[in-house]
């Protein structure tokens, strides 16, 4: 039926495509370039009635009819939509609009094209799914949709276009799973649909195309073993399943099966079992790429044989045993005189580092062993692996100096050391690296100095130097290095100060020196770090204010602790809107504490450890701030001075008739007296801090463990009635209603205080005096005792 429908369309097709003319080509280019987005209309310039059709850019006309046979607009940059009139050109047979930036769907009318060979659309901005008319194209040899926005499934249809002998719907939206009709595709010799979102098994039905060479199915979400259909497909030479979830264990004749290939990847998939023995069988090998799966056993030595290849990625599986012989193909890979990459890290490996690897290909950019158990030393000529680009060898038990040859990788990109037991100074050589990008030698143990030659590598990024047994000052130079964006010298025992040039690190993310032995001010070049996230400098003696640091709105991560930084907190910390830890403990910072912005969040912040703070939010659990301003001489200042008076006649009162436990729960309400005395409205009790003040008297309270005598409607109505009055409204009912204490005293004093002399201080009793004592009365007492004196 699809084939009668497909015929019978193609009929109707060719019957109206003879009403088409020059004309009609002409006109349909016209409109097509009507929808070429404004700025890019220009290099259509030609496309106009002035010009013979033929003569305009990028069009082929045939001989004999001077119809439009080609049309060449890849890499032209263009915009806009595909007009539909592109339908209109009956006689095209090629079509390339790859490279440019058109969005929109494919148009429908693009199925009139029964002439059609190959059709170019990728690298666009493409929408919608892949119209099903497109495979009335039943000339197609080429179809590239690569790289594109197309969504939905692939149309059964697809296995119409027998004649294809390249497709590409890589990198793309595509869904769903496989269709079976791809196995009518026989003619193929290209396929691709990496980077979809493909799901399910590879069906059988892919055995049937024996004339593949390039097959692409990575980065989907497919499932189940190796595809056995795949092992059918001998004459592959490229073959890429990287990055979905098959699992299994591959077929030990894999090798012999698939002997023509030249470039294999199977990484980042669930493969187990070991490595097949036959894979160095393939002779053309130039590109294996096993990474990121569960494979076992040993690295076959075998692979020396494959004198072609380039790159061979095993890292991030399960492969040696921690022992010796893990290391041997080593030697082996000397006679891989192309080799490129070898990346083994992230294994079991273990055993002496032997002195092979210095004999390995001069060709070699990249060599990853890190993360392994490999004992031993950098062997004394490395650096006869004069191309190397990157050299990893962190997270080993290796050991000793750095040999002087590793001075003659000055090609190096990226050099890790770190997490080992090196010694040693930090050579000099370092600075002759001037490509250096990374560099890291955390968690060794160096010592001696660092060397100021670093700053030579002018184009450092990421410079770790942490936990080593360094001295010395931080060098200058080091802040001349403008593209570092983390620089780690923390638990060291550096001395001296933060150079005052650290502004010149503008682009600077991470900046750690905690844990060292670092003092003196803080540079206020520091605020010119504008992209700081995070900043470590913790565990030192630094002094003085914290500089102006306003600047780094960006910043997440701020540690300053356990210093000599005195002052108070900058208040606009509270308005970095991404900061997630502030550490200011254990200071001698004075003043309030912030109460707005981040500093609601007491989970952020860290204060304690600093005796002359007061103020914050109340889970902090600070005490609250008094002003010290002298007092003017007004009326309400003379009141100010008669309540402190009064205030410290009752204290020294109730010292004497209770004892200092009672003080301890009484002290809160005479602070809030204190407070409420302030002439200015600004220091005076604001309400927040009225409200703080009660919370933590009803903490006493609600903490009893036994039960005390209920209080009376007129004693709880001091935390009820709270939160309906103002802070000055507060401070007058406190002022305006105090009176004698002595009769408070006398009638409660000699019960109570036998209760205190015989339990001690306890909880229990604080919370029971505290809630019997009528706090007005109490007050109305050291009001009238201040006016006497």
């Amino acid at each position: 039926m699809w084939l009668f429908i497909s015929i019978a369309f193609s009929t109707l097709v060719l019957l109206e495509a003879y009403k088409f003319t020059d004309q009609t080509d002409k006109q349909a280019l016209l409109d097509f370039k009507s929808q070429v987005s404004e700025g890019k209309k220009d290099v259509l310039s030609s496309w106009n009635n002035s010009f013979p059709l033929c003569n305009w850019t990028e069009v082929t006309c045939g001989r004999k009819n001077k119809r439009v046979t080609g049309l060449d607009l890849g890499g032209l940059q263009l915009g806009g939509v595909i007009s539909p009139s592109i339908g209109n050109l009956s006689f095209l047979i090629y079509l390339n609009l790859k490279n440019n930036s058109f969005g929109g769907t494919i148009p429908q009318e693009v199925g009139n094209l029964f002439r059609l060979e190959q059709l170019s659309m990728g690298f666009n901005f493409l929408e919608g799914g892949i119209p099903a008319s497109l495979f009335n194209c039943s000339r197609l040899l080429k179809l590239d949709l690569y790289s594109n926005y197309l969504g939905a499934h692939i149309p059964a249809e697809i296995g119409s276009l027998t004649q294809l002998t390249f497709l590409d719907l890589g990198n793309n939206n595509l869904k769903g799973k496989l269709t079976a009709s791809l196995g009518n595709l026989t003619s193929l010799t290209g396929f691709s649909f990496g980077g979809n979102d493909l799901e399910g098994e590879i069906h059988d039905d892919i055995a049937k195309l024996t004339q593949l060479v390039h097959l692409d199915i990575s980065t989907n979400n497919f499932s189940g073993v190796f595809p056995p259909g795949i092992y059918n497909l001998s004459s592959l030479d490229f073959l890429n399943i990287f990055g979905n979830g098959f699992s299994g264990s591959l077929k030990p004749d894999f090798g012999n099966l698939l002997p023509n290939l030249q470039g294999l990847y199977l990484g980042s998939n669930f493969f187990s079992g070991e490595i097949p023995a036959t894979l160095p069988n393939i002779s053309n090998l130039q590109m294996l790429g096993m990474e990121n799966n569960s494979l076992t056993g040993s690295i076959p030595p075998r692979f020396g044989k494959i004198q072609d290849l380039q790159i061979l990625t095993l890292h991030m599986n399960s492969l040696g045993s921690y022992s010796a012989g893990d290391l041997d193909f080593f030697g082996a890979l000397t006679n891989c005189t192309q080799l490129k990459t070898l990346s083994v890290a992230y294994n079991s490996l273990g055993g002496f580092l032997p002195t092979s690897v210095a004999n390995l290909s001069m060709n070699l950019m990249e060599l990853q062993i890190g993360s392994n158990l490999i004992s031993g030393s950098i062997p004394y000529d490395i650096g006869n692996l004069i191309s190397l680009q990157k050299l990893g060898f962190g997270k080993n038990l290796l050991s000793g100096p750095l040999p002087a040859s590793l001075g003659k990788l000055l090609e190096l990109v990226s050099l890790y050391l770190n997490w080992n037991r090196f010694s040693g100074e930090i050579p000099s050589f370092i600075g002759n690296i001037t490509r250096l990008e990374r560099l890291y030698l955390s968690y060794n143990s160096f010592e001696g100095i660092i060397p100021p030659s670093i700053g030579k590598c002018s184009n450092l990024l990421y410079l770790h130097l942490e936990d080593n047994k360094l001295n010395g000052t931080i060098p200058r130079e080091i802040m001349q290095i403008p593209p570092l964006v983390s620089l780690n010298m923390s638990n060291n025992s550096l001395t001296g100060s933060l150079p005052i040039d650290v502004g010149n690190l503008e682009n600077l993310v991470l900046l750690s020196v905690a844990h060292n032995k670092l003092s003196g001010n803080l540079p206020q070049t520091l605020g010119k770090c504008l992209t700081m996230v995070q900043l470590f400098l913790q565990g030192n003696s630094f002094d003085g204010i914290i500089p102006d640091i306003s600047g780094l709105v960006g910043v997440k991560e701020l540690d300053f602790s356990n210093n000599h930084f005195s002052g108070s907190i900058p208040g606009y910390l509270a308005n970095f809107n991404s900061l997630e830890y502030l550490n200011l403990s254990d200071n001698n910072f004075e003043g309030n504490v912030p109460t707005e912005g981040k500093f609601k969040n007491a989970s952020i912040i860290s204060v304690f450890g600093n005796k002359n703070l007061c103020g914050g939010v109340t889970e902090l659990k600070i005490g609250l701030c008094f002003s010290q301003a002298p007092a003017k001489g007004t009326k309400h200042s003379s009141l100010y001075k008669k309540v402190v008076i009064g205030v410290s006649i009752g204290t020294s009162l109730i010292l004497l008739l209770i004892g200092f436990p009672i003080v301890e729960c009484l002290k809160l309400v005479l602070e809030v007296g204190l407070k409420c005395g302030e002439e200015s409205p600004v220091k005076r009790l604001a309400m927040n801090e009225a409200e703080g003040v009660f919370w933590r008297t009803q903490m006493l309270w609600r903490g009893s463990k036994v039960q005390t005598a209920e209080p009376t409607d007129s004693e709880a109505s001091l935390f009820t009635g709270i939160s309906y009055i103002d802070g000055d409204q507060w401070c007058i009912k406190l002022t305006n209603t105090i009176s004698s204490v002595n009769s408070l005293f006398e009638k409660k004093a000699t019960t109570e205080q036998s209760k205190v002399t015989r339990s001690g201080f306890n909880l229990q009793d604080c919370s029971a005096v505290w809630l019997r004592i009528d706090h007005q009365f109490l007050f109305r007492g050291l009001y009238n005792q201040s006016i006497k004196t």
